[in-house]
């Protein structure tokens, strides 16, 4: 294989037709169980992958080389293998700056909620630190390290303004489901889910029913697969072919 991404349940990936647009060279759709996975990593047989959903943490025991970024993350979505050894990164953080940046919301000093304690969570966490958003509450259906219920958030945490979900709840197949009812939240300014299909979600439709700023994840999604695409060939891009590659993604 020469580059593709691993994942439990791919079906609804954009990631190849990006990929095609980014560079010539092909890319591969590969879902793993659990056993499959532990089988593929220990072959490295590939020269890189990005890595998603439930895998983003479990590949970190595989790596050889992490760069300082994703190792302060705690979650790695690109892997280039470099003559057998495995170097990780992780391009989700910056994929969300740049979603920040387009969609113009300011995150700094506001408090925000992010649903959600995956490896994405991770990613995001990190760049609402350097947005220096603040205070910051993570959500979870099974609360750890400091992380609140999705009880005790809509409680006691109704005065965010930014909420950002990192959960699959929305995604496609799934699309009537929605992680939060937002009609508590008042005060919310801006809600970001970095699902991208579907192109709207439950609960950004409901956050634009209620007046409130919205944007799902294209924009994140083709960022960090420019940025995982700068890895693969080390080389860089221009920023600007992100906005190309999601201008001919909605005639798909």
């Amino acid at each position: 294989m020469e580059y593709g991404l691993i994942g439990e349940k791919l079906g609804h990936s954009f990631s190849p037709l990006i990929h095609r647009r980014l560079a010539s060279y092909r890319y591969d759709l590969v879902p793993l169980n659990r056993e499959e996975f532990v089988s593929f990593m220990k072959a490295k047989e590939f020269r890189g992958i990005n890595v998603t959903i439930p895998y983003k943490k479990d590949v970190i025991p595989y790596l050889d080389e992490m760069d300082e970024a994703a190792r302060a993350i705690g979650a790695v979505n690109t892997i280039v293998n470099r003559g057998g050894r495995l170097c990780g990164y992780n391009t989700d953080c910056p994929g969300f700056l740049y979603m920040l940046r387009r969609t113009g919301i300011q995150a700094a000093g506001k408090k925000t909620l992010v649903l959600g304690s995956g490896g994405a969570a991770q990613a995001i966490l990190a760049a609402l630190s350097m947005a220096e958003a603040g205070p910051v509450i993570c959500v979870s259906r099974s609360p750890k390290s400091g992380a609140v219920t999705y009880e005790e958030c809509s409680r006691l945490h109704r005065d965010a303004r930014l909420i950002v979900n990192t959960t699959p709840v929305g995604m496609y197949p799934h699309t009537e489901e929605t992680p939060l009812n937002l009609t508590p939240f008042a005060d919310c300014e801006a809600v970001l889910d970095i699902i991208y299909n579907p192109a709207e979600t439950q609960l950004t439709a409901q956050a634009k029913s209620l007046g409130i700023q919205a944007s799902t994840g294209l924009s994140m999604l083709v960022a960090q697969a420019k940025y995982a695409c700068d890895r693969f060939l080390e080389n860089t891009q221009d920023d600007s072919l992100i906005e190309t590659i999601m201008e001919e993604l909605k005639h798909v």
